[in-house]
């Protein structure tokens, strides 16, 4: 019965074979007739060229997630295998209860978010955040990497200490930093499987925030953050289930196109209720709410520059592993409404994070 509820609830139809009927012999199976008892004349039926393969609607989606898991490319449709069926009930009983997953799995970081709202106000004494940020040596040394990166970095002098950090980033990219850090320690996972997937989420998720910071034509710190968030969905996700996908057959791996739907809308719906749980601005969960239909532009203006950004983060990931035709990313870069040679600037800015 319960089998039966479940594959109802995410419209998966069993694996049937259709009995012949009986009054059909081999010998009328293998020529057809009309009605006036003439055998009817064989069609050949055009199939689709590389070209008009090349320019179908690319599900990027789907092809993201191949980038996740290790794919064995065996792609059931919608057919899911008993690990999906699973992980796709359990992922429907979390977003009952995000209450619990916000305060025991992914728990977002309280000092953090304290200094956040701190440099908030244009009048705050930068001392006072110093000395906080020198009490958190976890946090401090997290920031120190960061400033040093491609994307904070302002010069090719080396960021040493908090103090220069500072003075070199001023306050609102300090402000980015300290929010970009509390999101990074919220969303690691275990080394074996950060490996396997939250590096690539946290890639992703920095690259978005980053191409919001540049699309955004008002608020741009909201859509940094934003951003930033949209997918702490699937790393809460993930981190729920763990032991499942550990003692997963080595033939039973996240595969069908089903399964990735799937968890793309739950996730960002998951992603929405946690900003809630983390009473952060109810702004945020109703531009994440805006996202759960990947095909669809949003209508909000900030919900958009996180849709564009998503899309242009994936296809540039998607190009770095060869996992996209020319006429796929002149698709994709159609739907965003961004030329190729603004495409190949931002492309050649993600490869460097």
């Amino acid at each position: 019965m319960f089998k039966k509820l479940f594959y109802r609830l995410f419209n998966i139809r069993s694996q049937q074979t259709v009995a012949e009927p009986k009054s059909l012999s081999k010998a009328t199976a293998s020529k057809p007739h009309d009605f006036s008892g003439s055998p009817l004349r064989q069609t050949t039926i055009p199939q689709p060229t590389p070209a008009d393969l090349a320019h179908e609607p690319v599900d990027t989606s789907a092809l993201f997630y191949n980038l996740l898991f290790v794919s064995q490319g065996r792609d059931s449709g919608g057919i899911a295998n008993s690990l999906e069926r699973q992980v796709m009930h359990q992922v429907e009983s979390a977003l009952l209860i995000p209450e619990d997953i916000a305060a025991n799995i992914l728990k977002l970081p309280t000092q953090a978010m304290a200094l956040n709202n701190l440099l908030a106000d244009d009048n705050v004494d930068i001392k006072d955040v110093i000395l906080i940020l020198q009490r958190d040596p976890v946090l401090s040394a997290e920031i120190l990497k960061l400033c040093n990166t491609s994307l904070f970095r302002r010069n090719e002098k080396e960021v040493t200490s908090i103090q220069q950090a500072v003075v070199q980033l001023g306050r609102t990219q300090l402000r980015r930093l300290i929010t970009t850090c509390s999101i990074k320690q919220t969303m690691e996972i275990k080394p074996i499987y950060f490996r396997r997937f939250g590096a690539q989420i946290w890639r992703h998720s920095m690259q978005v925030a980053y191409l919001c910071g540049e699309l955004a034509e008002a608020d741009v710190e909201t859509a940094y953050v934003v951003g930033l968030l949209h997918d702490v969905g699937k790393i809460a996700i993930f981190k729920m289930l763990l032991d499942t996908f550990a003692q997963a057959s080595p033939n039973e791996q996240p595969e069908s196109r089903l399964f990735k739907q799937v968890m793309t809308t739950k996730s960002l719906l998951l992603s929405a209720k946690l900003t809630e749980c983390w009473d952060l601005p109810s702004h945020f969960s109703s531009v994440l709410i805006q996202l759960v239909n990947a095909d669809l532009s949003p209508d909000s203006p900030m919900a958009k520059v996180v849709w564009r950004a998503n899309l242009i983060s994936e296809a540039s990931m998607l190009k770095q592993e060869n996992k996209l035709s020319e006429g796929q990313l002149n698709d994709l870069l159609n739907r965003v409404e961004l030329s190729y040679e603004h495409f190949c600037k931002y492309h050649h800015k993600l490869q460097q994070m």
